[in-house]
């Protein structure tokens, strides 16, 4: 069974507390920020103004004439221990599907366009360079490699509707990762794929940015129109805790998805799930490869 870390608690002027489970991005600590997070929606606690999970930690911004601090830190304690127990952790998910076309013309130009901020001038894209990094000679190969497992959205931020999506399944040695740019780019293209450290984003719209390009989303993560069904209710796509399934197109399939999009019949790919980090951490790729079976 694997150990979940004690959680430290700070406060922050008279109306947030912050909890640190770890200091370090681990899986156990991002499913324990995700489980308490979730249990503090449910419980509609009177007081509570927001709650910000992130990869291994959570930060709760509080009204001081509503709850004090001192009953909302016992609150956090009580939630967090139950949540210590990791048969406890047990999260209701999506798992969602987002067609990519990777080593596409516009994150290519973009690449080209601020080479000279990157790590290394030498590549002809950043696509080509983290394949280079990574030890792959066959783009192919790359694709299917970062496309293959299923990835956690650990937390959101930055820009509104950036998300963090951390690979499952995978042992470290596995996990594609890469430098970001020495010096950020003053412009990225909205729905742009990039990879930094170990993780993946989809830039929700033009911004400056610093991850590599690989690749463009036929999708959008952020809509602000209320065009598209799946995005009624919220403008974001992601939520924390949701799993999201990358999968390869070719030019003239995202073209299409993308003129559904933006026409407002696109619907999303999506199945409701119960994740389980206690069978996860037993059973790794092959509890991945059931809960995606039918994907």
């Amino acid at each position: 069974m694997f150990m979940l870390p004690e959680t430290r608690f700070d406060f922050g002027g008279d109306e947030y507390i912050f909890a640190e489970i770890s200091r370090d991005m681990s899986e156990e600590s991002n499913f324990k920020a995700l489980a308490i997070t979730s249990e503090l929606r449910k419980r509609q606690i009177p007081g509570i103004l927001d709650i910000c999970p992130s990869n291994s930690s959570y930060l709760i911004r509080f009204d001081p004439e509503v709850i004090s601090a001192s009953t909302l830190l016992d609150y956090l304690k009580e939630i967090d221990m139950t949540k210590s127990n990791p048969s406890a952790l047990n999260l209701e998910v999506r798992i969602v599907e987002i067609p990519i076309w990777y080593d596409d013309p516009i994150t290519r130009e973009y690449g080209k366009r601020f080479q000279e901020r990157n790590i290394d001038h030498g590549f002809d894209s950043n696509f080509e360079l983290v394949m280079r990094l990574n030890g792959y000679r066959d783009k192919e190969a790359f694709i299917e490699a970062h496309s293959r497992s299923p990835y956690l959205i650990s937390m959101m931020g930055f820009i509104p509707g950036t998300a963090w999506e951390y690979p499952l399944g995978l042992r470290r040695e596995e996990i594609i990762q890469t430098p970001k740019y020495a010096s950020p780019r003053t412009d990225t293209p909205g729905r742009a794929v990039g990879l930094g450290g170990a993780f993946t984003v989809i830039y929700p719209l033009s911004a400056p940015g610093s991850y590599q390009l690989i690749g463009m989303s036929a999708v959008s993560v952020f809509d602000q129109t209320g065009r598209l069904e799946d995005l009624r209710d919220s403008f974001f796509l992601a939520r924390p805790g949701d799993i999201w399934k990358h999968r390869p197109v070719d030019e003239g399939e995202y073209h299409r998805i993308l003129s559904e999009v933006e026409e407002g019949r696109y619907r999303y790919r999506m199945k409701y799930v119960d994740f389980s980090p206690e069978e996860y951490f037993a059973m790794r790729d092959q509890y991945i490869r059931q809960l995606m079976e039918d994907f």
